[in-house]
């Protein structure tokens, strides 16, 4: 074999030179192609620094699921409930409350031993119950006849009906247990209830699509997620006005501001068609978005724990749980859930240890209830 003439061996030390001083250009673009769209987070093997419960509605799964906060595990799968669209851990944390929007009921459960120990009839088409900060009374909405039904605890039965806006949603009561604000969804509007009378004390306009609210620890605020037109309103209570509107992400849903008082943190669900995958972490003084943080499919419900360190996101089209890092800012584990996983709610205290349960709730009936309308 013939040597390579010397244009050819010049030739090939030139080219290899140059491929050389290229080397590092081709390693920045790889970098930037590699970092150019957010990645996805590994969910953290690492426990939680926290300890509870996270109780979750799963509402296309027709059952509600208990998650250990520390392990992410799943400790609990509970059925028996029809379309539980939202629940919450009752003061005192014996007793967790969900609606069953299918068969019009509230139905109170044992956190320890997941029992029924009561059920109350609601009016139709119940989306969201909370309690007052005694537990002496609970709060539900009823989108299908536009009414909020309150219900006395302790008798088990229904006290008061309330009319409100038109298609009531998302409610929670004030630090001081004093007002019950409830997001009217085809109305525009909140509606506040004097919770010493039980009665309507005043509609207040703030924009497309209410779809839930949330006090301040203060009980200075109110702040309500705006479906409609991707944004938050804050409300001054004093005022009974509208002070304030902020843009976050698409299809806004849940919201709750944390313990300190210094953010409000916004579950972005977008729609089916087209999910979206963040909470926006809204600054309460300035009202801007601070942050947005990555969680899953379909962001819908959030809760805070009482340390503020945590919060927690059902994400309704990826049938997950996100824990965050509030701190960090970060998706730190996920969870799996039932189908279409909704309300969410915390209790301090943890599941107990050992194999996950699986139970079935004894309710009266299952089914339609007599003169009932489904729509």
């Amino acid at each position: 074999m013939s040597s390579p003439s010397p244009r050819r061996a010049n030739f090939a030390i030139r080219f290899a030179r140059l491929a050389l001083r290229a080397v590092p250009w081709v390693f920045a673009l790889l970098v930037v192609m590699n970092t150019a769209k957010p990645q996805a987070v590994a969910a953290s093997a690492q426990p939680l620094d926290v300890l509870g419960s996270i109780w979750i509605a799963n509402e296309g799964g027709n059952s509600i699921t208990v998650i250990d906060a520390a392990t992410s595990r799943v400790a609990a799968t509970l059925t028996g409930i029809a379309s539980p669209h939202n629940l919450e851990v009752a003061p005192g944390e014996r007793v967790v409350w969900a609606v069953s929007g299918h068969d019009a009921l509230a139905v109170a459960i044992d956190t320890a031993t997941y029992e029924v120990i009561g059920f109350v009839p609601t009016g139709r088409m119940p989306a969201h119950v909370t309690l007052l900060p005694g537990g002496h009374k609970a709060y539900v909405s009823n989108g299908g006849d536009d009414s909020v039904s309150v219900i006395d605890t302790a008798a088990m039965r229904v006290a008061a009906a309330i009319p409100v806006g038109k298609y009531p949603h998302g409610l929670r009561p004030s630090p001081d247990g004093k007002w019950v604000c409830v997001a009217n969804m085809k109305d525009a509007t909140i509606s506040l209830i004097d919770t010493a009378t039980d009665s309507k004390s005043i509609d207040i306009r703030v924009g497309d699509m209410p779809a839930q609210v949330g006090f301040s620890p203060d009980g200075r605020y109110v702040y309500v997620s705006l479906n409609g037109e991707n944004a938050v309103a804050k409300v001054d209570l004093a005022q009974r006005a509208m002070v304030g509107k902020a843009q976050v992400g698409a299809g806004p849903v849940q919201v709750m501001v944390t313990p300190d008082n210094q953010y409000l943190l916004v579950a972005n669900q977008g729609s089916q068609q087209k999910p979206s995958t963040t909470v926006s972490i809204v600054e309460t003084g300035q009202f801007t978005v601070a942050a947005t943080v990555e969680t899953g499919k379909g962001p819908h419900g959030v809760v805070v724990d009482p340390s503020g360190r945590y919060g927690f996101v059902t994400n309704i089209y990826g049938n997950t749980a996100a824990m965050l890092d509030l701190a960090a800012r970060k998706l730190v584990a996920t969870a799996p859930t039932g189908a279409k996983p909704n309300g969410i709610s915390f209790s301090s205290h943890p599941p107990a240890p050992g194999a996950p349960v699986v139970k079935k709730l004894v309710l009266p009936f299952s089914g339609k209830m007599p003169g009932m309308k489904h729509e």
